[in-house]
Order: C-alpha cells, then structure tokens, then sequence
C-alpha cells in the first residue's frame, strides 16, 4: 500500500506483504498481510507505530512521502510487537530529534528488542488518561494490557474521533486484497473473527475491558494496526467483539471437529452430520482436523454453542491432531459450550477417556452422554448410539 491521505492532516502509510505464507509462523495468511501506520501533520508531528522489517523499505518510502520534507516530532508505539516495532530504532536514527512515545511497560521492554538503543532523553512513558497534544489534534490514551500483550495502549484522537485499535479490530490479509475500509471488505468478520480467538482470544475479559473504557468515547473510526479501517457500521463490529470476549455463540449450530487416520472415524461423523441435519439442526460445519486449517477450525470451536468431538485412539491415548485442537481450544480459553463425543478404537479405544479429560478442564465445558464408542468401523448397531448423541446434543 502506498501513502493515503485519511483526511487533510491524517495519512496511512502502511504496507501490505502479499509473500508471506505464515503470520507468526503459524497462521495461513494466503491473502498476505497489513501492516498498518499513521502520521498526524499538525504544529506537532507524530508517527503511529512502525511495521515489519520485511516491509520496511516500503514503509520508510510512505514515510518520507507523507512528511513531505518536514521532521517528526512523536513516535508513538501502541505495542512493541515485532510486526509493528521492528523499525523503531531506524526512524529514531533518521529523525535524531524525535521522541518515543510509549507505555512504562513498552519502554521497558525496548531493550529487549534493541540492544544497543540509545535512548537517553529520547522516550515519554504515558499512562491511562494521558494526552499527547499535538496541535488540534489530541491524542488521550487507555491502557488496554494483555489485549494481547502486557504493554499495549491504545489512543483516541479527541479531534476526529479515532480510535487508535493496536491490535484489537485486526484481521488477515493484506488491504491491497481485502480492501481499505471494512465495506469494501465483503468478508471481514471471518477473517477477522480467525483472527480474534486465534490472536487475542484468550483475553476475552480484557478485551471486555477495554470496550467498557471506550463505551463512552464519541468514536467514528476504528484504525487497527492489522486490516481494513473502520468507518461505518461500527456498531456490528463492537457487537461482534462484544460477543467474541464474553466467550458467547456467535451463530446457532454444530461444529463437528474429526480426526481419523484410516476413514473410519470420519464416515461416524460424516453420518452424525446428516442425522442432525435431518433432525432439523439450524446448521452443521463438519471439519476434517487431519486436512484442514487449525486456526480456522478454532474459530468454528468458538463461533458455534455446541461441538462434537470425533476421533481415534491412538498410542493409548488420542490422535495427535484432535489432541493438538483440544490442546489450542484449551490454551485459548474455549469455555461455556456443550460438546459431545465419538471415539474409535480397534482393540483399547482411549480417545473419548482423552478428550473428556481436556473438556472436563475447561470452564463451563458441559459434555453431553452417551459416548460413542465405535470399533475400527461403523456398524449398523452404531447407528442408533449416534442417533442417540444427536438427540442429547440437540436438546442439550
């Protein structure tokens, strides 16, 4: 992305990696991924976060061209991510006079990422309340810890009613493919929503925070450090971030999650499927755990009130990818769901012993009887044990 002007005295100067495969080296990003930045041009200058090394050049270059010559006054790091503060120490070198702006929190972990920083007179610790007055711009700051590092802050522009998101509001993909603003973004909750509980999921009461701070700000722009800006209908997105934190079903239905190594397993849950559809179930997602996107699948977990776990015994314990997706769903909070299960064993099925250990872990999991024990294949005799689940999952 290039340098664009927002309004007369605000510009993003962001740039998109449309080659990168990975987002922090574990999320599919194939539509690549923004880095998102921001420079306010009033009597003071001040540069809003910094981006990736791996588009630096491109990012300098939106720099330049946006300051038109003049010096900045303000860098202002709303989180020291990696992503968003790799360029730090290059924008500090170029502009010798400008002053780093941060939480105590951030500037305390500076030298972590940059060891040989001379920052001596050069940084501003800002807490809750603050204001950074640049002119008729004013920046008031909030802190917003853990949403999802210790040191984020986030900031309202009191002059056109900005909220300066960090990393809340971000999706994947890179603006250039999704498009600028949120209307043009045909598909931002899903995205954004894969993103929500896969980065920032497990501080839902964060997150919960952070929208009771800003409920009473007159907002009408939400600028995130990842993805399109947002400008109309903020309503739907702070409804939608309202029900993601409280750990709420999002859409009424059944996500059945499966792991099977030799097609047994998946043929129980592929008929499991249709008998709640044919039971009237408003909706059923069946997901093949062995050949699809995980963080994907952990976005389904958490969007839908009820799941059903299938999978296969394997070293006397469970299949390693239902076992790594209960793993996610507990590191990242999964809670206040119903879930039944359907395990597969030829000789000594252990798999439903597993996975009710995980649920019966995570808070206000409610597993729904009967088990389903199937041995290596489904037999006719098992078609009344899943009609059984599928009722008890339906009621439940």
């Amino acid at each position: 992305m290039s340098v664009r002007k927002l309004s007369a005295d605000v510009a993003y100067i962001g740039a998109d990696d449309l080659n990168l495969d990975l987002f922090e080296s574990q999320y599919i990003v194939p539509d690549g991924m923004a880095y998102n930045s921001y420079v306010i041009i009033d009597k003071k200058i001040a540069v809003l976060d910094t981006a990736d090394e791996k588009v630096g050049e491109q990012w300098l270059e939106n720099l330049a061209e946006a300051l038109g010559g003049r010096t900045p006054d303000y860098l202002v790091v709303h989180h020291m991510e990696p992503d968003h503060s790799a360029l730090i120490a290059k924008v500090l070198e170029l502009y010798p006079a400008m002053q780093l702006v941060a939480s105590a929190k951030a500037l305390q972990m500076l030298p972590q990422f940059f060891e040989d920083l001379n920052l001596e007179g050069r940084t501003q610790a800002v807490k809750e309340g603050d204001v950074l007055e640049l002119g008729k711009h004013r920046l008031q700051f909030i802190a917003a810890p853990m949403v999802h590092w210790p040191e984020v802050m986030v900031s309202f522009d009191e002059a056109d009613g900005s909220l300066y998101s960090a990393d809340g509001f971000g999706k994947f993909g890179a603006l250039g493919k999704c498009g600028f603003y949120g209307r043009d973004d045909d598909d931002w909750s899903c995205e954004a929503r894969r993103y929500y509980f896969n980065i920032v999921g497990k501080y839902g009461a964060q997150v919960q925070a952070l929208l009771k701070k800003t409920s009473a700000l007159p907002i009408k722009a939400i600028r995130p450090l990842h993805g399109p800006l947002l400008e109309d209908n903020l309503g739907e997105y702070l409804s939608l971030y309202d029900t993601w934190s409280k750990y709420e079903a999002e859409t009424d239905g059944i996500f059945i999650a499966c792991a099977s190594i030799h097609g047994g397993t998946l043929a129980a849950a592929e008929k499991l499927a249709e008998i709640l559809k044919a039971k009237g179930a408003p909706k059923v997602v069946l997901s093949d755990l062995t050949r699809s996107d995980f963080a994907e699948n952990v976005e389904d977990a958490f969007r839908y009130p009820k799941m059903v776990v299938a999978a296969s015994s394997y070293d006397a314990g469970l299949f390693t990818p239902m076992y790594e997706f209960l793993h996610r769903l507990e590191i990242k909070g999964y809670s206040n769901r119903k879930v039944g299960i359907v395990e597969n064993g030829s000789w000594a099925p252990s798999a439903g012993r597993v996975m009710k250990e995980f649920l019966s872990g995570m808070k206000n999991v409610e597993t729904v009887e009967p088990v389903v024990t199937l041995r290596s294949r489904m037999k006719s005799g098992d078609k009344a044990a899943l009609e059984a689940l599928a009722d008890a999952i339906l009621a439940a």
